[in-house]
């Protein structure tokens, strides 16, 4: 299996899109001024504290306050507050950490309101982003990801991924980790640590206990809660931390600073696979050069075909998510009906891995199958189910099918379901009905690169592919003849992302002008 991963930068936002062989897998959609983060770290202040639900409000300001349960509190949260203290008392100095003392807390048993008060400055880090009308989770165990390892303050753990398996290599990084760890810290090693040289550990344990000490003088510069005092590194970062490894065959982005970010981060943490980071610098957007926009157009939507006419229909609720299995035309003449079905739930449970983490859907999935009679058959569906969820970084239960047919799928979520809206809305007559003859479409695009003319003479005219390729018809198309009339600097260029009369004009840097007029509609 190989893997890719494409990182397209736009002015207002960034999509990373990771296929396997092809297929697209993974994609996130977010806005460039985004600030909340799994992971960021915050100075907050207790808003609320909410007895009946054991839990708390905290202001980190967010638009919404943010939710801290008190089993979320953490074993070192005594420990971290009194650090805490000590570290705001005096603005000229830092406390060392190493000087720090563990107190012991009890983080199962007991109420909020015997640990907390209104009022209170916590530190705390975010463990889930805001979910619908819920806003962020929070934990107050701080902990610092590495590719290597995660470093846990006023810990004294050392923990190996029970994804080791040898007994030996597990005992050499236990050892070899406790001999270099700081003090008043635990270590998590993650599972692409096997085989690691005490160096790289060594250099990557001192980068995370910097963080945190950096955090650490944050917290005692800050001026008022509700401040940001640390923050994760970018998601292009984290996706390369938690998935970088030898399948890997390239990775393409379409930003200098991006790219030269990756460049720095690959360097860094894989030398030898410094040369599959590639700037893209064609003239295509990056996902339709790739073939990703296609993709991205197909696998969303509530209705996903995948395998001969048959199809899932998904819904997404406040609670959960379902998801319907439907044959639709796909029938075999030869075939019983037990092996149809068989056949038809084996693809979606393929499909249905895929869309798991394609859409990030996490809490409780439910799946209505075709229903099949054979005990075997039903285990070979949950055994085909379990085999595709192994590729899958969220923790996540797969319970057997129910009498009912049903699969019951938990999955972990921190952020909220990717939702792609594929049905395009008519960009030409904004729900009025009418429009202009659309013969005269070039001549409405003429008379608008005239007017643009007489301000800049370069720019990019991107169009849907269908309307491209008429005006790029013919040995004296329309676009040679825009060309010798108004210059070489006008690129026109196809975008599968535009709707069948849409268009959008940019400069030579990616930045859009406006050249829409509602007057135009008739």
């Amino acid at each position: 299996m190989t893997s890719e991963l494409t990182v397209y930068v736009q002015p207002d936002r960034i999509q990373i899109a990771i296929t396997e062989d092809g297929n697209l897998v993974e994609y996130q959609n977010e806005n460039r001024e985004m600030t909340f983060a799994v992971g960021n770290m915050y100075l907050g202040r207790v808003k609320k504290l909410m007895p009946g639900l054991n839990a708390c409000f905290v202001d980190i300001g967010s638009e919404k306050e943010a939710f801290l349960h008190y089993q979320d509190l953490g074993p070192s949260f005594l420990s971290m507050q009194k650090l805490l203290g000590q570290v705001r008392s005096n603005r000229k100095r830092l406390f060392p950490f190493a000087k720090a003392q563990n107190v012991e807390f009890n983080e199962k048993e007991g109420n909020i309101s015997t640990v907390l008060q209104q009022g209170q400055e916590i530190m705390v880090q975010v463990a889930k982003e805001p979910i619908s009308t819920k806003g962020p989770r929070l934990t107050g165990e701080i902990s610092f990801a590495g590719r290597f390892l995660v470093l846990i303050p006023f810990s004294d753990k050392v923990s190996v991924s029970s994804k080791i398996k040898a007994n030996d290599e597990r005992a050499r990084l236990k050892q070899l980790v406790t001999s270099i760890k700081p003090k008043n810290c635990g270590v998590i090693v993650r599972t692409v640590a096997e085989g690691k040289r005490v160096a790289e550990l060594d250099n990557e344990l001192g980068i995370l206990y910097r963080r945190w000490e950096d955090s650490l003088a944050s917290a005692q510069k800050a001026e008022k809660p509700a401040t940001l005092i640390y923050e994760e590194t970018s998601r292009t970062i984290a996706i390369l931390r938690d998935m970088l490894n030898s399948s890997y065959e390239s990775i393409h982005c379409n930003d200098e600073k991006t790219y030269n970010e990756i460049r720095d981060y690959v360097g860094l943490v894989a030398p030898d696979s410094l040369k599959i980071v590639k700037l893209y610098k064609g003239e295509l957007t990056i996902f339709d050069h790739f073939g990703i926009t296609k993709q991205i157009k197909s696998s969303f939507g509530r209705v996903v075909s995948y395998k001969s006419g048959a199809y899932l229909v998904i819904e997404h609720t406040e609670a959960l998510h379902v998801v319907d299995v439907n044959s639709g035309h796909r029938v075999k003449k030869d075939s019983s009906q037990e092996e149809n079905a068989l056949e038809v739930n084996l693809g979606a449970a393929d499909e249905l891995a895929r869309q798991l983490r394609l859409r990030d859907m996490g809490g409780i999935i439910v799946v209505d199958f075709i229903d099949m009679d054979l005990p075997e058959d039903r285990k070979a569906l949950y055994d085909r189910m379990c085999q595709n969820m192994e590729r899958d970084r969220a923790k996540h239960n797969i319970l057997p099918l129910s009498k009912f047919g049903l699969m019951q799928i938990t999955r972990q979520r921190v952020r909220p379901v990717m939702d792609v809206p594929v049905d395009e809305t008519c960009p030409t007559c904004f729900g009025k009905g009418t429009i202009k003859p659309s013969i005269l479409f070039t001549d409405q695009l003429e008379s608008k690169i005239a007017c643009l003319c007489k301000s800049t003479k370069s720019f990019k005219l991107f169009v849907h592919p269908y309307v491209y390729a008429y005006i790029d018809k013919g040995f004296i198309s329309i676009k040679r003849r825009w060309k010798a009339r108004y210059g070489l600097g006008i690129k026109v260029l196809p975008d599968q992302n535009l709707s069948f009369l849409a268009y959008r004009f940019t400069d030579t840097n990616g930045n859009e002008l406006d050249m829409k007029e509602e007057h135009d509609i008739i």
